[in-house]
């Protein structure tokens, strides 16, 4: 299970591994589609909405 921080509000919630799937939810729900990663050392940003990575650096 990884952490997803919600980029509008601050929320964090699991990513879509985890059986709740908190951070799809929260984006559906509050129609906030921005969310990033809260593990450390990964710097990216995923668009629900557009189903899109953002920012990811190799």
């Amino acid at each position: 299970m990884h952490l997803r921080l919600c980029l509008t509000c601050g929320h964090v919630g699991c990513c879509d591994s985890s059986p709740n799937r908190h951070a799809s939810a929260h984006a559906h729900a509050a129609d906030r589609p921005l969310a990033a990663s809260a593990e450390p050392g990964e710097d990216w940003a995923w668009c629900f909405l557009d189903q899109t990575l953002i920012g990811r650096r190799e």
